[in-house]
């Protein structure tokens, strides 16, 4: 293996996690705004809508990101839906690894996620009439995040945007000068795609909308929203994922010994796949979207890691009752391994 080839291979994986990771940036962006402009939609009670529960569950579960497993956790807690919607919720979300299927793989993340979200109710309709499981955990305190926001996060305000760019914080300095860049780089053709393909003009929309985001919102969201939420708590740990997954595939891609022996022992990945699904972390699931991307792990194999996998999704359940923590990833791995099954067995 040459250092022409080594160094060939970090431009090449950095130039596509750049791409990856702005575009997540991006999703990310719009969840939260969308997030905070609506957070009072979801405080109407469903505890005797077993159905609504499951079907609310198997929504914020496809929403990308953790945001709709938090919320269902939340609600869990705090008695509005049962278990069977938690199930549900898990069964249907992928984490943060969504934003990355869809930057990578949309037409499959589409399908992947469709496909998801039927399996997600009808397991979770199984698990409420089957599982008689009606406990609760203890009624707590609302998750930390948005704890301390003010009542109302004004997110478009004309009367001080002016202000706020000519009094411009640091923090928005740096966030628009990177979406600048980023914008720069895809119109160009020096990451993405080289022609203005439909792919060219969603990640050119996705950057002239950060853009407008980080120079009208206040600071309040800009810093707690944006900077302490996404950018610390996600964007950086997903970069540094999806570049070292990325980095090593196209190391060993050519590895004719590897690849023969993946696709020889199926088996063996789809329960690798479901065993790593039960790490309650975004990150390590990221090598199954980059294989399947590359061709070399067939969609079902896929399909159950996302089922089992939850990113970062279930740790305020672990944190409130590990009980009921190992529950779900007892059922969401049945389930993925099950479907990943039916999958290979179906070709």
């Amino acid at each position: 293996m040459s250092s022409e080839f080594i160094i060939q291979s970090i431009t090449g994986s950095f130039k596509q996690t750049l791409m990856i990771a702005s575009f997540v940036l991006t999703m990310m962006l719009l969840i939260e705004y969308i997030n905070v402009q609506t957070k009072s939609l979801l405080n109407t009670s469903l505890k005797d809508k077993p159905f609504g529960q499951i079907l609310l569950g198997a929504l914020l579960g496809i929403t990308p990101g953790c945001l709709g497993a938090y919320t269902t956790v939340s609600l869990y807690t705090h008695r509005v839906v049962g278990f069977a919607a938690v199930v549900t919720t898990m069964i249907a979300t992928s984490g943060d690894e969504a934003f990355v299927m869809f930057s990578l793989i949309p037409l499959a993340a589409i399908k992947l996620h469709l496909l998801i979200f039927v399996i997600a109710i009808v397991s979770g309709w199984l698990v409420y009439k089957f599982i008689k499981k009606k406990n609760y955990t203890k009624k707590d305190e609302p998750l930390p995040y948005h704890k301390n926001e003010p009542d109302k996060c004004t997110c478009f305000n004309h009367k001080t945007i002016l202000k706020q760019l000519t009094d411009m914080t640091f923090t928005r300095f740096l966030l628009i000068t990177g979406t600048l860049f980023f914008i720069y780089l895809i119109y160009f053709s020096i990451i993405g795609p080289k022609i203005w393909n439909w792919e060219k003009w969603i990640f050119m929309t996705s950057g002239l909308f950060a853009l407008f985001v980080f120079s009208t919102t206040p600071n309040h969201f800009l810093e707690e929203h944006i900077w302490n939420h996404i950018v610390k708590k996600h964007l950086l740990r997903i970069f540094i994922w999806t570049f070292a997954t990325i980095f090593i595939i196209n190391l060993f891609i050519n590895d004719i010994n590897i690849t023969a022996w993946i696709h020889n022992n199926m088996w063996i990945v789809l329960t690798f796949a479901v065993l790593i699904g039960i790490i309650p972390e975004s990150g390590p699931h990221l090598v199954f979207v980059t294989l399947f991307a590359q061709g070399i792990i067939p969609f079902p194999i896929l399909l159950a890691s996302s089922i089992t996998q939850d990113g970062h999704g279930m740790l305020p359940l672990l944190a409130e009752s590990p009980k009921d923590f190992v529950w779900v990833k007892l059922i969401n791995v049945v389930i993925g391994f099950i479907a990943g099954a039916i999958g290979l067995i179906l070709n």
